[in-house]
């Protein structure tokens, strides 16, 4: 854990302390397995109230969203992992290897405890900022948000259903600006013969200069996603994204990664269903090296090795992750090779800006190679930086 999200853990101004006050992440992390392992709603809510202590940093009078709160409370839980954790468990007690009927349904109920366990740690918030200012003040900071405003790491399976539904209207909205833009260029150099065979008409003097108008190219697009634990949904639907307007680009090839990296872009050929091809990208692609956390460094120099040499002055590169590197070497030095070949590297984060560079991320040694890094933890900052692949 880093050290803004874990806070100092005493508590102070969150009220009086319980018998639980002192334990250990540890601790806690196995408090919380074993409420959901047995469905406990009392250890579950239990569970939230002392993860809200250690996690949120809530303080008295503060004027932070409640939403902030919850964000810095699950970032710090490792959900993720506490569902793999109970699958093991799952698939350890079992006297026969599951089936994979079995195998969906142990993951649905895990995910439906998961969903509760946010929903007690939401209302542990909610009943701390309504003892510190007041209903009304409360229910403005922990409003239902817009489709386009969820946070795509920390949505619930009801949100992600929102998600998807707003995504197609998106990509048609997008596919339209993208092709309008790319007509409404600018003019080209003059043309001096059209010119003067216009000038004609007036008499000889050029009284209206022709331009030629240069017949727009297509950029190509190659995509570089991190897909290991909570960052996993930013990247599926910035790659939904992407290919569903693949139309507006000459290329476009995508390549993910955890320490290890694939190139997955054979998923989404021939193919009109893109939540297929994601699916298959989730289960098939080959992205574990050694232990299967997070190896920026790693990643980038195979991909350098293996393609770098097709990445040409058409290519622009998109990479998204919170670069939370797990105190590995950056091997920043790919990305700028990158910059020196590509029309333009951008670098999407869903974290908020505030966490960027704190614990073990390093995305401001990668930023500084790339044209620009954006925050995108939503639908609606996807959108808007859309523009700028064109």
């Amino acid at each position: 854990m880093d050290a803004d999200g874990q806070g100092d853990g005493s508590g102070r101004g969150q009220g009086q302390g319980g018998a639980g006050d002192n334990l250990t992440p540890e601790e806690l992390a196995q408090m919380l397995y074993q409420s959901l392992l047995r469905a406990d709603q009392a250890m579950m809510r239990a569970s939230a109230r002392q993860a809200v202590k250690r996690y949120a940093g809530m303080e008295p009078g503060r004027p932070v969203g409640g939403t902030y709160y919850l964000y810095r409370t699950l970032r710090n839980l490792d959900l993720d992992g506490m569902l793999d954790r109970l699958m093991d468990a799952a698939r350890e007690q079992s006297p026969e290897e599951l089936t994979a009927l079995e195998e969906r349904l142990e993951t649905d109920e895990y995910e439906h405890r998961i969903e509760q366990f946010k929903q007690e740690v939401e209302a542990e918030i909610r009943r701390r900022l309504v003892a510190d200012r007041g209903v009304e003040a409360m229910a403005k900071t922990l409003r239902k948000p817009l489709p386009e405003d969820i946070d795509f790491m920390h949505a619930s399976r009801e949100e992600m259903v929102s998600l998807r539904k707003a995504l197609q209207p998106l990509t048609r909205r997008l596919a339209v600006r993208l092709a309008r833009k790319r007509r409404h260029g600018r003019k080209g150099a003059l043309d001096f013969r059209s010119t003067v065979r216009h000038s004609l008409s007036y008499g000889g003097v050029p009284a209206e200069p022709k331009f030629r108008y240069p017949r727009p190219t297509k950029p190509e697009i190659f995509v570089i996603a991190d897909i290991s634990g909570s960052v996993a949904a930013f990247a599926r639907f910035t790659l939904h994204l992407v290919h569903a307007i693949a139309g507006q680009f000459s290329k476009v090839r995508s390549f993910v990664f955890i320490d290890g990296i694939d190139e997955v872009t054979g998923f989404f050929e021939g193919t009109e269903d893109i939540l297929e091809a994601i699916h298959r990208v989730n289960t098939e692609a080959d992205v574990v090296w050694v232990d299967g956390h997070s190896d920026y460094g790693h990643a980038f120099e195979v991909f350098w090795q293996r393609h770098g040499r097709e990445i040409g002055p058409k290519t622009t590169v998109l990479i998204l992750g919170d670069a939370r590197n797990n105190y590995h070497a950056s091997q920043s030095w790919v990305i700028k090779e990158i910059r020196h070949k590509a029309r333009h590297v951008y670098w999407l984060n869903p974290e908020p800006k505030a966490y960027w560079d704190t614990g073990d991320s390093i995305v401001g040694e990668y930023g500084v190679h790339c044209d620009g890094t954006f925050e995108c933890r939503n639908l609606r900052q996807l959108e808007r930086f859309v523009d700028h692949l064109v």
